[in-house]
């Protein structure tokens, strides 16, 4: 419920456009740590996006990790491997087949969470626009680069398991303590990996103002955009806004990063968004998944 004092109340069209902000720019942060891959490395990408996003969830949760029982860190734990996970994958399929593909093939995590919570017959509407839409956009083949693809459904699979294990650890876990200690877990594990690759290689300068800036961009900012905007706007809003970072990956990817996507691919593009916008807007009228714990799910990754 948008409060009468707040300045979005009445403006749907502001809370939609803070939202597709933070869209706008996770696929920014993502596009310039992509211009670091050739000397960080995908992984020491993601390493440094982890640190970042540690940093900021801890310092706005401030877990106190020294009460946590074993029970509570075990989900804690799988939370931080599904993290790490997803963004490795996201990141080593986006080096290999281009942002707007790795993206889109990506939100059918959180997409197929939706469709395995509803029972609506005119969600097997929308699994079949999604499953069309990365078919026209992939077209796999002989010459298809199967290991990035693998790579992106990859990054699918963590994302899904990681917004089911978030609910696991929002009911074990006060606040978003738990997603605090899963991402402090998920950067100390990665940053030994970050050492060798220092270790091993001289990097140029440019390349850690890249990694830092896809930490910031793709964490920071949406994440404050998204816990100032989530007190406003309805969890519909919510699910229509983020069911846009697809398109805007593809659009950045396309101006940016010069990715050909030839115009099944856009149409491919178009239909997984549709399908994400009808089944979350849907899922956010049946109450299923809308609250802080699914949207923060949301907002923290991919």
């Amino acid at each position: 419920m948008i409060r009468s004092d707040s300045p979005l109340a009445g403006r749907p069209g502001r809370g939609l456009a803070v939202i597709s902000a933070s869209a706008l720019s996770t696929q920014s942060g993502a596009a310039i740590g992509s211009l670091a891959f050739s000397t960080f490395t995908p992984i020491g990408v993601v390493a440094a996006r982890q640190v970042v996003a540690s940093v900021v969830l801890c310092a706005i949760a401030r877990p106190r990790f020294w009460r946590f029982s074993a029970g509570q860190w075990r989900a804690v734990a799988l939370l931080a491997f599904f993290f790490a996970g997803m963004n490795t994958a996201l990141y080593s399929a986006v080096d290999r087949i281009g942002l707007g593909t790795a993206v889109t093939i990506e939100f059918l995590g959180p997409l197929g969470v939706a469709l395995l919570s509803s029972r609506r017959g005119r969600d097997l509407f929308c699994a079949l626009l999604a499953l069309a839409g990365v078919v026209l956009l992939t077209r796999p083949g002989p010459t298809s680069d199967l290991l990035g693809l693998g790579l992106a459904a990859a990054a699918a699979l963590c994302w899904a398991g990681y917004i089911l294990t978030n609910r696991t650890v929002g009911q074990r876990v006060p606040g978003v303590q738990g997603t605090a200690v899963a991402t402090l877990l998920s950067s100390a594990a990665m940053i030994p990996i970050a050492v060798v690759i220092l270790w091993n290689v001289t990097l140029p300068p440019e390349a850690f103002l890249y990694a830092t800036a896809a930490g910031l961009l793709a964490t920071a900012v949406p994440y404050a955009l998204d816990l100032i905007v989530l007190r406003h706007i309805t969890a519909l809003m919510f699910g229509l806004g983020m069911s846009l970072n697809p398109l805007f990956a593809a659009v950045v990817g396309a101006v940016f990063l010069r990715e050909d996507i030839d115009l099944l691919g856009w149409t491919g593009v178009l239909l997984v968004v549709l399908s994400n916008g009808l089944t979350l807007a849907g899922g956010a009228r049946a109450g299923l998944g809308t609250g802080p714990r699914a949207r923060t799910s949301l907002s923290v990754s991919g």
